[in-house]
């Protein structure tokens, strides 16, 4: 029986210091010892209209610590599963260093920061910045592939440049359809006018990729969108905060009308992550100076939380299921 007068230690949301999900910090990733690593990228520069999302990475911290309940895991009362226990070990890494006025420096530094973080064996989870920071990431990642690429976004982000300028936000996907260890590309989310020029989305279906909005994805059903997606691959995960709607994520550089709700992508989510291998995600375009009552901070961190969640709840099952397998090949023992 618990003794009610014990004092316990709370951690509330709003004490002690602000990392993603108050997990402990690594800032020195040549002792990186976790299974996720979260990074910051603070880095707006390839951005084409409202800038701020430099502060994104500090407005998604400040937003996961409303779900930070503790690390001994945190349970879902639909689901009726426990997420996130203690065997997993997730660390927030800091920031990229940035070098301002420079978007290639902090490209490279973005590059080389999320390679050590591979090597060490974490999948990176990264806090952007504006969606130009997935291009240093999708590089960084070469040695996990091959791969394929699914993003959430409102915006194709196949421009092959801007008066010459080829690796700002709008150009980050085409960038990921360059490198040879990205296969295929999957675009769920894209829609409204202005969203791309018709010669760039002649181009995206040329390559190959599967452009759905999300009015298509409503009427097919997302069941039958994830079958689209080819089963036991790995894939990277990019998810720009515009593709929810204005209504639910309304702090972004470019909000766009018609998007997801919360319970969409999460849905989308949790699927992918019983497809196949998640290696990494990124979560860009948050922009806390719009982000007046803290509203979109909080959804970003929480659906990075759920995608976290959910890939580690695979790994946890299918180490079970080896586990069962080797013990039931065992033979049986003769007294």
């Amino acid at each position: 029986m618990s003794d009610h007068n014990e004092k316990q230690f709370l951690n509330l949301p709003f004490t002690g210091i602000c990392t993603f999900g108050k997990y402990p910090i690594c800032t020195d990733l040549d002792q990186l010892d976790a299974d996720v690593a979260v990074i910051g990228v603070p880095n707006d520069m390839g951005t084409q209209w409202k800038s701020g999302t430099r502060m994104g990475p500090r407005g998604i911290r400040e937003g996961s610590t409303l779900y930070s309940f503790g690390l001994d895991g945190a349970y879902d009362i639909e689901k009726d599963e426990m997420y996130l226990g203690p065997k997993w070990k997730v660390v927030d890494c800091g920031d990229v260093d940035m070098v301002h006025g420079d978007l290639m420096q902090c490209h490279e530094n973005t590059e080389d920061t999320v390679k050590k973080i591979v090597s060490n064996g974490a999948m990176p989870v990264v806090l952007g910045g504006d969606h130009s920071i997935t291009i240093p990431v999708g590089k960084a990642l070469a040695e996990k592939g091959p791969f394929h690429v699914i993003q959430i976004d409102a915006h194709l982000d196949w421009a092959d440049h801007r008066s010459g300028q080829r690796y700002g936000h709008g150009s980050c996907i085409r960038r990921l359809a360059e490198m040879e260890h990205v296969q295929q590309i999957f675009q769920f989310g894209i829609r409204g006018i202005s969203s791309s020029k018709k010669e760039d989305v002649d181009a995206a279906k040329d390559y190959g990729s599967v452009i759905l909005s999300p009015r298509q994805i409503r009427k097919i059903g997302i069941e039958n969108v994830i079958k689209q997606i080819p089963e036991g691959d790995r894939y990277y995960i990019t998810i720009d905060i515009d593709g929810l709607d204005p209504s639910v994520a309304p702090a972004t550089g470019t909000p766009s009308p018609g998007g997801f709700i919360y319970d969409e992508v999460n849905e989308l989510l949790e699927a992918i992550a019983k497809r196949g291998e998640v290696i990494g995600f990124d979560m860009v375009e948050v922009s806390p100076p719009y982000d007046h009552a803290g509203m979109t901070g909080q959804v970003a961190a929480r659906l990075s939380l759920d995608l976290i969640s959910f890939v580690l709840k695979e790994k946890e099952k299918k180490t079970d299921r080896n586990s069962q397998e080797t013990y039931g090949k065992q033979p049986a023992f003769n007294g």
